[in-house]
């Protein structure tokens, strides 16, 4: 691997949620970040579907998962889990919802953790404690840290922009600090979300549910930039190939960012 990339998810953030939670951090990353807030999620705005866009480069159309229940593709497309094994990396996943684990084959990921959102106070937290000892021990290529509680603990149970929902959002800035200030001359960082939402719920093409944000962080990106050009889920594992040194699917239908 050229470098080593961190891609960090976290779900149901919406682009005025992280600018109103109040998390002095958001003015940091756009400082030190290149970013949008005007990215695109996928239809449909669901968790699931979305990942597999998201790591899979194809819409959910053509990879054919259209809710959270993961079905097989009937042409399969190889994910960016399934690329970094391809060439001998080391790939791994640290996630607070169950589902997410059929983003990536079986023997795509060398590294995994899962953690019961619902157990902890802060599955979140337990969940960046557990990404940190990882990436300091076994350095692998490869990493991607998925926040869900912004999404259940926040969104669905009290409402996107309310009170609870941002101060979710605040604890997965602070983790996602956390990570940048430990590994950031190692590792490359996207943060990102899936979708956004509205009232209780997602799933809509509604502005609320299908904008989101995306920040870059590394020395291939330029601090502050605003960017310009439309970026979808599509564009992430581009993007992470790119960074890693790696060979795109030959049916992949996003663009790098570089």
């Amino acid at each position: 691997m050229d470098k080593k990339v961190l891609l960090i998810s976290i779900d149901g953030m919406r682009p005025d949620g992280l600018q109103q939670c109040g998390n002095p951090y958001v003015a940091e990353l756009e400082r030190t970040c290149a970013y949008t807030y005007a990215g695109s999620s996928m239809n449909p705005s669901v968790t699931f579907p979305c990942h597999f866009s998201m790591t899979h480069s194809v819409t959910p159309q053509r990879h054919g998962i259209l809710t959270n229940t993961y079905v097989p593709q009937v042409r399969p497309v190889k994910g960016i889990f399934e690329k970094v094994s391809d060439v001998g990396g080391v790939s791994a996943m640290f996630y607070g919802w169950e589902p997410l684990r059929d983003i990536a084959l079986p023997g795509a990921l060398k590294l995994a953790t899962y953690v019961n959102a619902y157990m902890q106070e802060s599955g979140d937290t337990v969940l960046t404690d557990e990404c940190e000892t990882v990436l300091s021990t076994h350095k692998p290529d490869f990493a991607f840290l998925y926040m869900v509680e912004t999404d259940e603990k926040g969104g669905h149970d009290n409402g996107w922009m309310s009170e609870a929902y941002l101060k979710r959002i605040s604890i997965a800035i602070d983790n996602v600090k956390r990570m940048i200030d430990r590994f950031g001359d190692e590792y490359r960082v996207i943060i990102m979300a899936d979708h956004g939402g509205h009232d209780r719920a997602h799933g809509t093409e509604m502005p609320e549910d299908m904008t989101i944000p995306f920040f870059f962080y590394g020395p291939e990106f330029t601090p502050g930039e605003i960017i310009d050009r439309k970026l979808s889920l599509l564009d992430i594992a581009p993007t992470i190939a790119k960074l890693l040194g790696i060979p795109c699917e030959h049916e992949w239908e996003g663009e790098s960012l570089i």
